[in-house]
């Protein structure tokens, strides 16, 4: 961390009062989330704050490595203790993301009666992290892996996820599984944009055709796809995860669980 203070200047920044934490705050929320190199004009300006005002908070946040300043364009970016921060975040992430969705996964069980599961993608391969079991004496149980290809939970995520990084994760042959599985890469992408836009995914009985499944998306505090909610139930009841008031609950589902895991952030 930088020490590059006055003992007296160091005094009159303990000083600062509720409201300068605030602006501070405001500061720091500014470089999300791109992290773009930004002046202190331009943020006294965005953030419609007075420029003595700014110039005192960023030695703040620099002292403490929450902010840096470029050598050559002097302008102030995220720094190491803020990247430090980010990846505290990451660490617990999926403990987190389990004890959030949980209870929502059961409670979503227990409204419709069938069986439930959170899902992320894991070395290239969807892994379900969380479960609850529909009740007997038809139920559907999860494998805890599976190809992407194949699983509605992985096109729910894929579907949100940069084209770039699903060219890289999507690079190679499609496995048949079932006579519903797509195999065809460009099919497989097209389906994500058509997935993309009505926000759920489908699996056909594409892993198993006994089985079918619907999934809806959970996002990060960025909007970037982290994990997904699915619903699945055995072929004799596919008419079930078709039906709208379903589609309803099992997005409402996902929403919590995203709120939960990042509440949104109030930048006034």
């Amino acid at each position: 961390m930088q020490n590059d203070l006055s003992d007296k200047k160091f005094h009159e920044i303990k000083e600062l009062d509720y409201s300068s934490v605030q602006k501070a705050i405001g500061i720091l929320l500014f470089f999300t989330p791109e992290n773009q190199p930004t002046g202190t004009l331009q943020l006294s300006k965005s953030l419609g704050l007075n420029k003595s005002t700014v110039s005192r908070l960023i030695q703040v946040l620099v002292h403490y490595g929450l902010i840096q300043q470029d050598e050559n364009s002097k302008k102030y970016l995220l720094g190491r203790t803020a990247a430090l921060l980010g990846k505290a975040v990451e660490a617990t992430q999926t403990d987190r993301l389990v004890e959030i969705a949980q209870p929502q996964i059961e409670y979503l069980r227990d409204t419709i009666g069938e069986s439930v599961c959170c899902e992320v993608i894991l070395s290239g391969r969807n892994k379900v992290i969380a479960d609850a079991i529909g009740p007997p004496p038809l139920t559907v149980t999860f494998e805890e892996y599976l190809p992407m290809h194949v699983t509605s939970g992985a096109k729910a995520i894929l579907a949100f996820t940069d084209p770039e990084v699903v060219d890289n994760m999507i690079n190679g042959e499609l496995h048949m599984y079932t006579e519903n599985t797509i195999t065809n890469t460009k099919i497989f992408k097209d389906q994500l944009k058509e997935i993309k836009l009505q926000g759920i995914a489908y699996d056909h009985g594409e892993a198993n055709q006994d089985v079918h499944g619907v999934s809806a998306p959970i996002f990060d505090h960025l909007k970037k796809p982290i994990a997904a909610v699915s619903i699945c139930v055995p072929a004799s009841r596919i008419s079930k995860i078709l039906n709208s008031q379903l589609i309803v609950e099992l997005k409402q589902t996902a929403n919590r669980i995203s709120d939960h895991l990042f509440p949104p952030v109030s930048q006034s």
